[in-house]
């Protein structure tokens, strides 16, 4: 028997995909005799004049069934002799294209239906589009409803054109277009007599024999680490899948982001203990010395997996409000949850043309590649690399709503860009960025309006909607040790920490926050104070001797939540 097949059917609203995959399940006899029982009895209270109505056996809520549409997701697992299955049949409605992207994410094969007498629409575009950017490598277009074209060659030779020529644009792999009748049957789970100008494979026989199995894209180990088990205290066990290579005992591996390295001593598979273990396992691993990991840390033997803070992504937008710049969402990227912000929006893709434009404002069910940075150093890599560490949803931090999801497509591993750099000195923050307050739900943003990086003999921006600063002060970088010296708006000076002198005009922090220093002595007193500071006391620290109100405020912005 071959493996496990998971797969999505999808498509545009009425295409067929319930009714393809019900008429599956009742010829390969895998119904229950009751559910067949309740079957035929809904066919025949329904509204298609008695005959079967094989969409019944997926399109459960009740709301489905008085629209005749899939809303909610439906997955199904059966078996025949040759394969075991999963198959998700989603929604085809635009409304309710994230429940489309739900399925696709866990689906090795997609099946995108296609209207014989409609042909390629938007939305068979935009399905398309999805499956791949979820990585799917296998697709099967299965031109429906033949029957009501009279399983004319001609129209199936039109669409086969126009399918091939959607695939060429999106860069698809493995693709299978076959001609089928989900009603009637034909070349689903038999040969179709009312075709005998298709002699290729038909539906059920390709699922049943295509292979899926991917060459592992990297021969690194990695493994996510989902929780810290102690349960007792002479033991401490990293818990998590391995997506990636093999691990044993003895091998050196290192905690990532932090990089501290350690080797393997234990490795338990439930509470079996074994001497390696292999991609796809659920494993617990005790190293042999104490290392810096918590849930959300990457244990791998590779060390130079791409740590960072900033990347770029492509995202489906899903929320019903609009994409906003600066606005803080949750990312969840591998199992690492961690607060982001999307900084720029680069291009928008035409779901229809796959032409890259510029966008200014982004809605529900558009896909962009937009920039976006994080509050710390996460690991992650480009998707194609490795999946796993380059798949993400963004979250609402206010409604918990799906916003987003999407997939990496590039890691900046350069560092941070500094806003000011002379030579080898380089300071960073934002200070020249806005703080915006959304009034519908209460959330501050910081917008990123200045991207670019500040030289000797530059003007900088003294005033904004939400900053005002005078023409000459001093801004103080303690944590890289460099200060810049501003006079009449333009950078006059940027020297090292320690050869500055306090000269009496105001000092700001990178953020743009006054530093509560009126004097050489309490200047003194505040590196002296910053030198002896202690990890968990920043946030005190900060509250001492910074005020963010002396020259910045917080504004509304009437189109801040409309970019």
């Amino acid at each position: 028997m071959n493996g496990l097949l998971k797969f999505i059917t999808c498509g545009s609203v009425d295409d067929g995909k319930s009714t393809l995959i019900g008429h599956i399940l009742y010829d390969s006899k895998l119904l229950y005799a009751d559910q067949e029982k309740a079957l035929l009895l809904d066919s025949k209270v329904g509204s298609r004049g008695g005959e079967i109505d094989y969409s019944l056996l997926l399109d459960g809520l009740m709301a489905e069934r008085e629209q005749g549409i899939t809303i909610d997701v439906a997955y199904r697992y059966f078996t025949t002799d040759k394969r075991s299955f999963i198959v998700a049949d989603t929604p085809g409605h635009e409304e309710y294209t994230r429940n489309m992207a739900v399925g696709a994410s866990f689906a090795q094969l997609a099946i995108i239906l296609v209207d014989a007498g409609q042909g390629v629409l938007v939305q068979t575009r935009r399905h398309s589009r999805i499956c791949s950017l979820m990585g799917i490598n296998h697709f099967v277009f299965a031109v429906n409803k033949m029957d009501l074209v009279n399983y004319s060659e001609e129209r199936f030779r039109e669409i086969e054109q126009d399918i091939k020529t959607l695939a060429e644009e999106l860069s698809l792999k493995n693709v299978k277009i076959i001609p089928v009748s989900a009603t009637e049957g034909d070349n689903v789970t038999k040969r179709s007599e009312n075709m005998n100008w298709y002699a290729d494979e038909i539906l059920m026989t390709h699922l049943e024999q295509v292979d899926v199995s991917e060459q592992e894209q990297s021969p690194d180990f990695y493994m996510p680490v989902q929780r810290v088990c102690r349960p007792s205290h002479d033991f401490r066990g990293f818990q998590g899948q391995i997506e990636s290579g093999t691990v044993h005992t003895g091998q050196k591996i290192f905690s990532m982001p932090g990089k501290e390295s350690a080797s393997v001593e234990r490795i338990l598979i439930g509470d079996k203990e074994v001497s390696q273990a292999f991609p796809g396992q659920a494993v617990t691993i005790q190293l042999d010395k104490e290392v810096d990991v918590s849930r959300g840390c990457v244990l791998t033997d590779n060390e130079s997996l791409p740590v960072t803070k900033n990347i770029k992504a492509t995202i489906l937008w899903m929320d019903d409000e609009p994409l906003s710049i600066g606005k803080d969402y949750l990312v969840k990227l591998g199992t690492k949850m961690i607060p982001g912000i999307i900084t720029s929006i680069v291009y928008k893709i035409d779901v229809n043309s796959g032409e890259h434009c510029q966008a200014d404002q982004v809605i529900k069910n558009e896909i962009v590649l937009c920039e976006i940075e994080l509050t710390d150093k996460i690991v992650a890599d480009e998707f194609k690399k490795n999946k796993t560490l380059g798949e993400l949803i963004m979250i609402d931090r206010i409604s918990h709503m799906t916003s987003a999801c999407g997939v990496v497509e590039q890691v900046e591993t350069k560092g941070e860009k500094p806003y000011f750099e002379n030579n080898s000195l380089k300071a960073g923050g934002y200070i020249f960025e806005e703080f915006y307050f959304n009034l519908d739900n209460g959330f501050l943003s910081r917008l990123k309006t200045n991207v670019q990086t500040y030289h000797v003999g530059d003007t900088v921006p003294t005033k904004g909607d939400s900053f005002n600063y005078p023409e000459f002060f001093d801004i103080v970088d303690v944590e890289n040790e460099v200060a810049v010296k501003i006079r009449n708006a333009r950078i006059e000076d940027m020297i090292r920490l320690k050869d500055f002198e306090y000269a009496g005009l105001p000092i700001l922090d990178e953020r743009g926050f006054a530093l509560e220093v009126k004097s050489k002595s309490d200047f003194d007193q505040f590196i002296e104070e910053y030198h002896h500071l202690e990890p968990d006391c920043k946030v005190s620290f900060v509250n001492k001797w910074a005020k963010f109100e002396t020259y910045r405020n917080i504004v509304c912005n009437d189109n801040f939540w409309m970019i």
